[in-house]
């Protein structure tokens, strides 16, 4: 449909538009989101395991989803990124018959299926529905992020024109949000977020809009935040979410010596990932505890450095001791299911 081509069209221009490649001693970095999302934190909490291990990742703050995608398409020592799946599932549905678009996923892989993140639409008390947003001013997100795409595709699916679509992050929405000067503001973010947990927002004035239209189900999934998630939110809503997916890239090897780092690194860290699982969900984020590595995106593959890791004997190249506890598609992901049934296999 033609809302969808343009939302290709958005991404490509953001996607095919850098290109970076100092030649800086190699690092390890993964790309996450603003500074009071929940990317940030899952990135901090693999840094954490990885330092663990005497091994460094830096978390790096982003605008969302499409910067993520291009760091790590891109970037040099940029091994890792979290991304919407909305933002795969479209430029797989374009990466056919499109040459640009074929370009920008080349080599781009799955590393692991996380978690779903609700995407939040916190409103005026006097708009009851995504239908009453029309004729209003809605803060969208800034044009390289997934809450821009995402807030983008469900308004033109459901073909409400608002007054103004308003290019703001939800850090500087909410404050414009409590002034006036907007009247609701997108957010796709893992409940409970913590731009909503850490900020007093006044429940008589403000609330989540419930996002429960049928159309949007063929792309998001149904979800619910639970009455009391957050302090102003009294009552349980009904609304839909997207897959949060962390992304790699497939290094080659054979290829040169900055490569063969990379892909260490990416199994490195595919191992601490899964031998701490449990860890990640006791201390982590909450959303750790949702995470299902069996919830693959369709058409997307794993990247080979990932499998690598996931062996059962592989060891991660730690230069400090670390405990290790008990670890925990299409044909061709038949790989990682396996490797994947052989660790659970373990608990």
């Amino acid at each position: 449909m033609g809302s969808s081509r343009i939302a290709v069209t958005i991404i490509l221009s953001f996607l095919l538009g850098v290109m970076s490649a100092s030649a800086a001693e190699l690092e390890k970095n993964i790309m996450t989101g603003g500074p009071q999302g929940t990317y940030i934190q899952i990135g901090r909490d693999v840094a954490a395991i990885g330092k663990s291990c005497g091994l460094t990742l830096n978390v790096k703050e982003s605008a969302g989803s499409l910067e993520n995608f291009v760091g790590v398409r891109n970037r040099r020592n940029t091994q890792f990124g979290i991304v919407q799946s909305d933002v795969l599932e479209y430029l797989k549905t374009f990466e056919a018959g499109d040459a640009e678009v074929q370009q920008a996923v080349r080599g781009v892989r799955i590393m692991f299926p996380l978690y779903n993140e609700e995407i939040h639409v916190l409103a005026r008390k006097e708009i009851a529905s995504m239908k009453d947003l029309a004729d209003r001013k809605v803060a969208v997100g800034v044009k390289d992020s997934g809450t821009f795409l995402t807030a983008s595709l469900i308004l033109d699916i459901l073909q409400v024109k608002t007054g103004e679509r308003v290019p703001l992050n939800p850090d500087a929405a909410l404050p414009k949000l409590v002034s006036g000067e907007i009247d609701a503001f997108f957010y796709v973010a893992g409940a409970p977020a913590a731009l909503f947990k850490k900020n007093p927002i006044d429940g008589a004035k403000f609330h989540l809009l419930p996002i429960t239209e049928a159309p949007l189900l063929a792309t998001y999934t149904q979800s619910r935040i639970d009455a009391g998630t957050y302090d102003f939110q009294k009552e349980p809503v009904d609304l839909i979410a997207v897959k949060a997916v962390m992304m790699t890239y497939d290094y080659d090897v054979k290829r040169n010596a900055y490569q063969r780092e990379s892909c260490n690194a990416v199994s490195d860290f595919s191992s601490l990932i899964l031998n701490n699982l449990d860890k990640l969900q006791a201390t982590g984020h909450p959303k750790w505890k949702d995470v299902d590595l069996t919830a693959l995106p369709p058409g997307w593959q794993v990247g080979v450095c990932v499998k690598a890791g996931m062996a059962m004997d592989y060891k991660p190249k730690c230069t400090a001791a670390i405990e290790e506890p008990a670890a925990k598609g299409d044909d061709a992901n038949e790989e990682y299911l396996n490797l994947l049934k052989q660790r659970l296999k373990q608990k």
